[in-house]
């Protein structure tokens, strides 16, 4: 009984705080770099605690003129802060500065590597109407050097055969 009643406290002190209407702003020399926006924020106090956003959540990030450099949604978001590691899940989509678009079923930001990755089949859209698939895909923060495994895809001519 004494081991049960141990298990049944320990379970009592993983507590979750729920926030709703949740605007988190990230900033560096009082300039704001970027802005996530979840209508649910969870709030997991564990050994390891962090942050679940199971209603969707939106990131736009800035740059020094406070213009909008990229903007991330997802309908699924897990936040480590100490690990300082990002996963988002389900209808992942990017769009960069440029308009091009990057689609996946997950994304992982690393902010110690400052990189972008992902181990799902991707698809990015440019401009230009190149269309790419690929079965993995990382990058840099910036979304500015994509490398693509296995990609195939459609890329314009524009009428002109590229030989």
């Amino acid at each position: 009984m004494r081991d049960i009643e141990k298990i049944s406290k320990k379970k009592q002190s993983n507590q979750v705080d729920k926030s709703y209407g949740v605007e988190v702003l990230f900033s560096d020399s009082a300039v704001v770099k970027g802005k996530l926006l979840t209508p649910q924020m969870d709030s997991y106090k564990t050994a390891t605690p962090y942050y679940h956003m199971p209603k969707g959540l939106t990131v736009i990030f800035y740059d020094e003129n406070q213009l909008e450099t990229q903007r991330i949604t997802a309908d699924d978001g897990i936040w480590k802060e100490n690990q300082k590691f990002i996963e988002l899940r389900k209808n992942v989509v990017v769009t960069t500065k440029k308009g091009d678009v990057f689609k996946s079923e997950e994304l992982f930001f690393d902010q110690n590597k400052k990189t972008f990755y992902s181990n799902l089949l991707v698809n990015i859209t440019k401009t230009d109407g190149t269309n790419i698939y690929g079965t993995r895909f990382r990058s840099d923060q910036n979304f500015e050097n994509p490398i693509i495994d296995q990609a195939t895809g459609n890329i314009p001519t524009g009428g002109k055969l590229p030989f």
